[in-house]
Parts: structure tokens; C-alpha cells; sequence
């Protein structure tokens, strides 16, 4: 597929027809890469994207805990686990 580039103010950009653009799941922005002299176009991803949903499921099971709460917890670790050198 060929698209043109058109001239926006000091900038160059492509029209990116309607099926393509929903086929790609794109929304209002996008993340650019350029890799190897290509331009990557991709979605643009929110880093904590269903954090909610998995601290709930944590809550649920119990692995919430803080790291001071498992230290108290018992384990056999040093025993079983470890050997000095």
C-alpha cells in the first residue's frame, strides 16, 4: 500500500486509511521508533496498564504482602537451599 506524504507546517506526515488505522488499534497517539533507517508505528501502550486488575487478584491470593511481612514468615531456605562455600 502507498500513502503520500503531505506537508503539516515545518513537519511531513501520512494519511493512514480508516481500516488500516483500526486494524492497528490505534488511537489518538502512537509510539514512533525508527529502527534500521524504518519508521515503527505502534499503538501507544499506558505502562500501567491493568495494574488494578492484577494488585486485586494479588490481594486475593495473598501476595500483597510488604517484604518485612515474608521475612517473618517461616522458611527453610537458608537451610535447604544455601550452602557456604
Amino acid at each position: 500500500m502507498k500513502a503520500a506524504i503531505v506537508k503539516i507546517g515545518n513537519s511531513r506526515g501520512i494519511r493512514i486509511p480508516k481500516p488500516v488505522f483500526e486494524q492497528c488499534g490505534f488511537t489518538d497517539e502512537v509510539e514512533l521508533e525508527v529502527e534500521n533507517h524504518r519508521l515503527l508505528v505502534r499503538p501507544r501502550t499506558r505502562p500501567r496498564a491493568n495494574w488494578e486488575e492484577s494488585f486485586r487478584l494479588m490481594a486475593k491470593k495473598g501476595d500483597d504482602l510488604l517484604q518485612s511481612e515474608y521475612e517473618s514468615m517461616p522458611n527453610d531456605w537458608d537451610e535447604a537451599e544455601w550452602e557456604w562455600k
